[in-house]
């Protein structure tokens, strides 16, 4: 028998004519701890539906114990939840909240009695019974939410931002009860939030998403030491993000220096760099591989965090238990170990386009000007807008299909809406030291990637400037 207690296969689900979750492929392991994280409209709760059964995937298959469960109502699947909203009835009491479940099943009384009894001792409540709901803690209605799920013995329990509610001392005690408890139990649980902490605390196996899609699986450990891409640098835990080149292998240039790392990636290799802010160390300014000028420093408790500003307007952030004055120049040092390179992001954009009447181009729900003689080898413009001339020919370009491609690093932002301009919104963005890495969704559900100096804030709608001589246009190879 398979060790894996759930698998979904190609999970894809759509909500009028929108994609929530796409190409979700995951193994869940008996007795595994599992939490799916990423920010707000990421798909991790519309995922844990479709476990439960409350929601149906369009595509794919969800298989518990090997076998497709994927149209099995909720009442027929071995899977319980908690909520949020921990959804106790509070015209019951403690008793009678735990035993709803099995008072459904018609159990005997006495089994009733000795289930709901062991699962007060699990959640450390024994004595409760007769407590109102209306008298307990939010810590405590969050405890008879989940005996209430696990005294029907479910293989799998569904945990959909529990802690939410709480407030941070006692999120922080309920996280390592919650762990306690998986532990004693040994069933699988699947947890969802939006909390880094929470899922670096008390998973074995961390799903991280981002727009309906999983960005990396796997330990705590490899999500925050290995991170895949900036989306996941950025997210978990804090980071300083710098794009950088491969000096030689391994070796890699940043902020202006050749630094030793531990990957060995080949000469020229255009690369993200990520260095967390604990594993930046300061030294004086002439042992240090880069210096910079202290531009802040606050204390945190455990640390100092302290931003230094580097020539080329680069900022450094540093967590150290040292503290360093506003206005000190400084040495930093960076260990091979704490640099850990990443393949480069988006550099270039490219879409399908087509050539228009009037000699422009139209992709991603824009519509801009630009050099149609590209197309075509030692070509000049026609006198028509959509014409050239090309071996003494005139050739019609307009309703020519063509592959359009735009440097990131050429495109701009803007408030002021344009009728030939595309738009959208700001869905994420990550900051590389100098400059911030933006994604902007158009209306035609298209990604644009561009860099900006100025801060915009997520959710932002912004029209799209692009300078004529920056587009490229390929023709598109017909296939035979």
């Amino acid at each position: 028998m398979s060790e894996n207690i759930i698998e979904l296969k190609n999970i894809k689900k759509v909500f009028d004519d929108t994609v929530v979750v796409e190409d979700f492929n995951l193994t869940v392991k008996k007795g595994e701890f599992v939490t799916f994280l990423g920010p707000s409209g990421c798909g991790k709760t519309t995922t844990l539906r479709m476990i439960a059964g409350f929601d149906l995937p369009t595509e794919g298959q969800i298989l518990l114990n090997g076998e497709d469960i994927s149209q099995l109502p909720p009442n027929k699947r071995p899977i319980n939840t908690v909520f949020q909203r921990y959804a106790l009835f509070p015209h019951l009491n403690v008793y009678d909240n735990i035993a709803f479940g099995l008072n459904l099943k018609h159990l005997p009384e006495h089994e009733i009695r000795e289930k709901v009894r062991n699962v007060l001792e699990v959640v450390d409540l024994e004595g409760f019974e007769e407590r109102r709901i209306s008298t307990l803690s939010g810590g405590q209605q969050q405890r008879i939410a989940i005996a209430r799920a696990i005294v029907n013995e479910p293989d799998i329990l569904l945990l959909d931002e529990p802690l939410g509610a709480l407030d941070l001392k006692m999120r922080k005690e309920m996280q390592l009860e919650l762990k306690a408890m998986h532990d004693q139990l040994g069933i699988t649980f699947i947890y969802v939030t939006h909390d880094q902490e929470e899922a670096l605390t008390m998973s074995d196996k961390v799903v991280v998403m981002s727009d309906g899609m999983i960005q990396q699986t796997g330990t705590p450990e490899e999500i925050y030491n290995e991170p895949k891409n900036a989306f996941v640098a950025d997210f978990i835990g804090e980071s300083n993000i710098f794009e950088g080149r491969m000096a030689a292998s391994m070796t890699v240039k940043f902020l202006g220096f050749p630094f030793p790392c531990v990957d060995n990636v080949p000469r020229d290799t255009r690369v993200d760099v990520v260095v967390r802010p604990e594993d930046v160390l300061i030294t004086t300014p002439e042992k240090g591989q880069i210096t910079g000028v202290v531009d802040s420093s606050v204390f945190k408790g455990m640390y100092y965090e302290i931003t230094a500003l580097l020539e080329g307007d680069n900022e450094v952030v540093i967590q150290s238990t040292r503290s360093a004055r506003v206005g000190d120049r400084i040495g930093m040092c960076i260990e091979p170990d704490g640099i850990h390179v990443m393949p480069a992001g988006v550099l270039v954009n490219v879409f399908d386009g087509e050539i228009t009447k009037d000699g422009r181009v139209a992709f991603a729900g824009g519509n801009y000007e630009c050099d149609l003689t590209q197309l075509y080898e030692g070509s000049r413009a026609g006198e028509d807008a959509s014409v050239i001339t090309a071996e003494g020919e005139e050739i019609s370009l307009a309703g020519m299909p063509v592959t359009v491609e735009i440097p990131v690093r050429a495109v701009s932002m803007s408030d002021e809406e344009r009728e030939y301009r595309a738009s959208g919104n700001i869905i994420s963005f990550i900051y590389k030291g100098n400059h911030y890495n933006y994604t902007v969704r158009t209306a035609s559900e298209e990604d644009f990637v561009l860099d900006e100096d100025y801060l915009w804030n997520e959710g932002d709608h912004v029209s799209l400037m692009i300078p004529s001589e920056e587009i490229v246009l390929k023709r598109k190879q017909v296939k035979p």
